[in-house]
């Protein structure tokens, strides 16, 4: 994605694929203002002209703070702009490290008021492209200026319509915005027509797209079925339980479209009713129980990813207990499993602050102890669903090299990973047979 004798601006994003996809919006922007300048994806190993460091610090500050440590450590006399998940409290321990940053955002940049730091001249012909990816224009979205030739991420909305008490991104992201249903459609097409293969639909939370302009995540998905002819599937961003409960037979209904991954990120967070409460989780235990029941009784091998959080301010043991048997009961294929961190400014934060004798703070060894002891309960349970695959032939697309050298990861219909042999070219669609099941992978055979 980078040339050898032209300045290279690197962008670098962390965290979901909301984030991953406003940082390919980031190089759009900038490669439209910089016409003579390469976009890269990937750490440089020169110095480039400017870093833009798309954070994520949902899960703590630690991981953005590394990669801002890493920047100004191997090239010290780079600009570095940094935008994404970025509240006051990262930015005060960024201003630590260096006073030699700048907090930028996804409209500055695309204004081009935000880097007096470079010199270029900006290009009118290209800042209707620069400025919003949901225009229809004939130039297409360039396969260089995304993470992959195969793979088209589609902001759908941006912020939510919850006040989670532990969540730092709704400091940020604000309330919800969702993208016109033409234009993401639109969008999706010109990706399809651009090698596309997997189309994912993100945002901070996807099961609220539409809330704001009468309409729903299920509408926008049978539309772009629709609408949108070829050879792709599409994959659900994550959605809070109690969103989707107003439309979900809808949505289990497009998943019997095969261009539909049978996946979806559901966070229920807790199986305790009263920590929900204390989250101020908007849903129930009941509910999230329920449509994980009926989505697996409908779809056996359906993919149900979710997110529990352990040591939330007040969790008793027996509030644990219910969310062990919540992941026992339920059987998710993915889960996302999370120490609690009180993020500076949110509600959460004050509750263990105050540590008053009804929410009183859980302290680090047991946060140890209870996430342990939910990661064996999830290890057992992923590997005995992955174990139902065994025997099974599917088609898969190839994505990336795997961590074992000489592996590839490649996604079946569930958007479960399978591991082949061979160094195997991304977009590549293959017969294979499940030959063996790990709790995180799948083994597969090419036939």
């Amino acid at each position: 994605m980078s040339s050898a004798t032209s300045p290279v601006i690197a962008v670098l994003s962390q965290g979901c694929a909301a984030n991953f996809g406003d940082g390919e919006k980031i190089a759009r922007a900038l490669s439209a203002q910089h016409p003579d300048c390469s976009i890269s994806f990937e750490f440089p190993t020169e110095q480039p002209l400017a870093f833009y460091l798309n954070v994520c610090t949902v899960k703590g500050n630690g991981t953005a703070l590394k990669l801002l440590q890493q920047a100004i450590t191997t090239f010290p006399q780079a600009p570095i702009f940094i935008t994404g998940c970025a509240p006051k409290d990262f930015q005060e321990e960024a201003r630590k490290i260096s006073d030699k940053i700048t907090f930028t955002s996804l409209k500055k940049i695309r204004s081009g008021s935000f880097d007096s730091a470079l010199t270029g001249e900006v290009y009118p012909e290209l800042a209707e492209w620069a400025q919003d990816d949901n225009v229809s224009i004939d130039r297409p979205i360039r396969s260089t200026l995304r993470q992959s030739p195969f793979v088209g991420i589609v902001n759908i909305e941006e912020g939510c319509l919850d006040a989670c008490a532990f969540c730092s991104t709704k400091l940020v992201k604000g309330r919800l915005q969702s993208q016109p249903e033409d234009a993401i459609v639109d969008q999706v097409r010109r990706l399809v027509d651009d090698g596309c293969l997997e189309i994912q639909l993100s945002g901070q939370d996807c099961a609220c797209y539409g809330f704001d302009t009468d309409t729903n995540l299920a509408n926008l998905t049978q539309k772009i079925l629709a609408q949108v002819p070829g050879n792709y599937k599409i994959r659900l961003g994550m959605g809070n339980p109690r969103h989707i409960l107003g439309y979900k037979d809808a949505l289990l209904e497009c998943f019997q479209d095969e261009r539909l991954y049978q996946f979806l990120h559901v966070p229920v967070q807790s199986g305790s009713e009263h920590v929900l409460q204390l989250m101020n989780r908007k849903h129930s235990v009941k509910d999230f129980r329920n449509f994980a029941l009926e989505l697996q009784e409908k779809f056996p091998l359906f993919t149900l990813s979710t997110d529990l959080i352990v040591g939330f301010p007040g969790e008793t043991d027996a509030d644990f207990q219910e969310t062990l048997d919540l992941l026992k009961e339920t059987r998710p294929t993915v889960c996302n499993i999370t120490r609690f961190v009180a993020r500076k400014g949110t509600v959460a934060a004050r509750i263990e602050e105050a540590n008053a004798a009804d929410t009183p703070a859980v302290s680090d060894s047991v946060k140890h102890d209870r996430s342990a002891k939910l990661f064996d309960a999830f290890q057992q349970i992923a590997q005995e669903n992955n174990q139902r695959w065994v025997g099974k032939t599917c088609t898969v697309v190839t994505e990336k090299q795997g961590h074992r050298a000489g592996t590839t990861i490649a996604r079946n219909c569930a958007y479960r990973p399978v591991a082949l042999q061979g160094d195997i070219p991304a977009g590549k669609a293959l017969q294979v047979r499940i030959a063996k099941a790990e709790p995180f992978a799948l083994i597969g055979e090419r036939l």
